[in-house]
């Protein structure tokens, strides 16, 4: 400690304590009380911003350092691609876009019978990191699985050809999954819903479920789609990849919840509660295709069901769940007709005079949405401040 100033001893008022000795009437600290407060607050204070300096530099070079190697790691992205003509430039500039550049973009083109194989070649040609491969129309899911059996990286991120990327997505999660428990084997991130002109249609807030997911993800898929989630390929390929035997039963659309159901099953999740994924719906899109979705949610839900009986009640709700979300999302759409499927689903085993009733509800649903005044759009244009690929 630093010695008091001489003319402090003067005129300060001295603390007495005893000394060695035991006698209380010699000064034991021949210091100004004030001078010994100021002096030892002094110290520890250099000593707690020294401490503080070399902590704050030690994570800063730990932080550079991590920084430096998931820059290093290596992302396999898997851009399942038919007739996609329309919206494939779209986003295949989203994901050029990342801010994580150690990419490897595997397009797989489905057989497409439009120009989405010319379109594919011409932004391999403006970006190296872009293959492109092509296969003969086997579904969604083969051309997943394809391009997971082409893919080097140890880190699977597939995204539709007709969605969008926030270009920090694969970053934020990449750095979860690295910085997270061991256990972790997939992040997943919100969605927005876009039209066919890349407006935001919906952006509703989205769940938050991570750790051990697997009676949350029973419920319905909260993961949201296929161009949401950041994977560890050696888990997709212990769970076998897609389901492609959905397509054969005429029943495509939740070979993503199927999977991420498998995958729940062997490790972890974790979540980015961010809007990163712009997800296009459409009437030409499959989601649009009510019937099919609702008898593929069904099968894998039944499949579930036949693993885990113990999770019966949060299927049913789940079923229950979807239906009714679908229905809002058709009269919101303003298809009649696929309510009216949806509905008889949902009603299949209610008595016939509720079912009148639940009709005549969803007829007032429906008439009341069609009259009101149609909502504008506030959202903008989903990733409207990017700049478009140069030209070759």
């Amino acid at each position: 400690m630093r010695e008091p100033c001489p003319a402090c001893l003067c005129s300060a008022t001295y603390f007495a304590g005893p000394n060695v000795s035991g006698r209380r009437d010699e000064v034991f600290f021949r210091r100004p009380l004030m001078d010994l407060w100021n002096s030892n607050i002094r110290d520890v204070w250099e000593l707690l911003v020294e401490t503080l300096g070399t902590v704050h530099l030690a994570r800063s070079c730990a932080r550079n350092l991590g920084e430096t190697a998931m820059d290093k790691v290596l992302v396999s992205v898997v851009v399942p691609a038919y007739n996609a003509a329309a919206t494939l430039c779209d986003t295949l500039r989203s994901v050029c876009a990342q801010t994580h550049r150690n990419l490897e973009i595997i397009v797989v083109d489905d057989g497409s019978r439009d120009d989405t194989m010319a379109i594919g070649q011409a932004e391999a040609r403006r970006d190296e990191r872009i293959k492109i491969v092509s296969q003969v129309n086997g579904g969604v899911a083969a051309a997943r699985n394809h391009g997971i059996s082409l893919a080097s990286a140890d880190y699977i991120a597939p995204i539709d050809a007709d969605d969008l990327w926030h270009p920090t997505k694969i970053e934020r999660q990449l750095r979860a999954m690295l910085s997270g428990a061991p256990q972790i084997g997939l992040v997943y991130c919100w969605s927005a819903i876009i039209d066919e002109h890349n407006r935001i249609t919906d952006r509703a807030h989205g769940t938050s479920h991570d750790g051990d997911v697997l009676r949350s993800l029973a419920c319905g898929n909260f993961v949201g789609n296929g161009s949401s989630a950041l994977m560890r390929r050696d888990l997709v390929i212990e769970a076998g990849g897609f389901d492609e035997s959905l397509r054969t039963r005429k029943a495509q659309g939740c070979e993503d919840w199927q999977l991420y159901l498998d995958l729940a099953e062997r490790s972890l999740f974790a979540v980015i509660p961010d809007f990163l994924v712009g997800y296009r719906y459409t009437q030409q899109a499959m989601s649009g295709d009510v019937s099919q979705m609702v008898r593929s949610y069904m099968l894998v839900s039944e499949a579930l069901e036949g693993k885990h009986p113990s999770l019966r009640e949060e299927i049913a709700w789940g079923l229950h769940e979807y239906l009714e979300w679908m229905i809002y999302r058709e009269i919101r759409q303003g298809n009649w007709q696929n309510c009216q499927t949806l509905a008889r689903v949902r009603d299949r085993k209610v008595p016939n005079w509720r079912r009148l009733v639940r009709k005549g509800r969803l007829t007032a649903r429906y008439v009341r949405r069609r009259l009101s005044v149609a909502e504008v759009t506030t959202y903008g244009a989903y990733l409207a401040e990017l700049e478009p690929l140069g030209s070759e």
